[in-house]
């Protein structure tokens, strides 16, 4: 079983550093056109998640798939739809090592095998809230972990995901509105 954890950490290691200056964008339409945006905001080159501090978590199971689930976001965050599905993949995989991570196995799954970037969306809401609740059971040896919340996903209920940064980069919009949302919760 270590092998298969060091080779899905090896192997996202290598997608993470081949995908670097993907500049894909998303094929639909701004879906919030209407909506005010400071100059410049949700355009340009694509983001990545950056650690100021070492997040590491106390489980290292749990750790290794967390790093998947950033890789993720940040695939989402970039309109990636094909890295997305690399990173879910990795979650699938890793999460099967996981006690009660059948959960996280079957969305991240859904995730990996989505038609298109709008339903890869759609389905992170559920695996972030799976994520929160195992974080912060889990608990940080090191960093800090930010709760983000975007109030428009999802049709306007809102969704919440993790982030390494206080920054906000909202993976449920990408570029079409990078900035919206706000830390609702920090985990130390």
């Amino acid at each position: 079983m270590k092998t298969v954890t060091n080779f899905v950490i090896a192997l996202a290691a290598v997608t993470m550093f081949a995908a670097c200056g993907n500049t894909q964008k998303p094929a639909d339409a701004d879906p919030h056109a209407g909506h005010n945006h400071a100059p410049g905001e949700g355009h340009g080159a694509p983001v990545e998640q950056t650690t100021a501090s070492t997040v590491s978590l106390k489980d290292d199971k749990l750790n290794a798939v967390y790093q998947h689930y950033i890789h993720l976001t940040t695939a989402l965050v970039n309109g990636d739809m094909a890295e997305a599905k690399i990173a879910a993949a990795a979650i699938e995989l890793g999460s099967k090592e996981l006690s009660n991570g059948s959960a996280l196995a079957t969305l991240a799954g859904k995730i990996a095998a989505a038609a298109d970037i709008e339903a890869q969306r759609t389905l992170l809401s559920d695996l972030s809230n799976d994520f929160i609740t195992m974080v912060k059971s889990t608990g940080l040896s090191s960093g800090e972990i930010y709760v983000e919340y975007c109030p428009m996903a999802m049709n306007n209920k809102g969704a919440y995901w993790l982030s390494n940064e206080k920054d906000i980069k909202n993976p449920y919009y990408g570029e079409s509105m990078l900035t919206c949302g706000e830390v609702k919760e920090t985990i130390k």
